[in-house]
């Protein structure tokens, strides 16, 4: 039983995360996440970044309020789009771009190793089959 509490609640923080995150694209944070948007992408780095925004904020609040009946298939929605949007932190540090705090070679590699981590975080507390 105390597992599934800690489950649900990882599920909740993470999907509260994400509407933050999502939030911070679409207003105090907009600029900084428009140094993750690599070069090659064909949108306008603002466009992109407001885009991803509503993404995040409608991820996050499905992770929250999906039924349990959903909730595997969602984290793996939600793993795949941290999947997507890595190139973004590729592109911040391989370009040196300084935004949201990471303003250093080391802060920007070690933003790299997390990615795995909430793709994990996403698949695991949205599990309904432990």
């Amino acid at each position: 039983m105390e597992t599934k509490r800690i489950q649900q609640a990882a599920r909740i923080i993470l999907g509260a995360n994400l509407i933050l995150a999502g939030i911070g694209h679409l207003s105090f944070a907009r600029k900084g996440f428009q140094a993750q948007v690599p070069n090659w992408v064909p949108l306008k780095k603002d466009d992109t970044v407001v885009y991803s925004g509503i993404v995040e904020i409608a991820l996050g609040s499905a992770i929250v309020l999906t039924p349990k009946k959903y909730r595997s298939a969602m984290g793996k929605i939600a793993a795949a789009f941290f999947v997507a949007v890595f190139p973004g932190n590729i592109a911040q540090y391989t370009h040196k771009r300084s935004a949201l705090n990471l303003d250093t070679d080391k802060k920007r590699f070690i933003r790299l190793l997390f990615q795995p981590a909430l793709v994990y975080w996403a698949l695991k507390s949205t599990n309904t089959k432990s």
